[in-house]
């Protein structure tokens, strides 16, 4: 069994609870599916709303 690293899941947590103030318990209830599901969706998010890019190596 493999066990997803404790830095990366504070991470994950930390990015979605900044962008959305979503609740900790509500984030930590979350699938890890989707909560990378969610930091994936909040990036494309604020890609747009920067005008950004999504993959930053496209070339115009």
């Amino acid at each position: 069994m493999t066990v997803y690293p404790a830095e990366k899941l504070l991470e994950e947590v930390a990015f979605i609870a900044y962008h959305f103030h979503w609740p900790h318990d509500q984030i930590m209830a979350m699938e890890h599916r989707d909560r990378r599901r969610w930091c994936e969706e909040i990036s494309k998010i604020n890609r747009k709303f920067n005008d950004e890019p999504e993959n930053i190596f496209d070339v115009f």
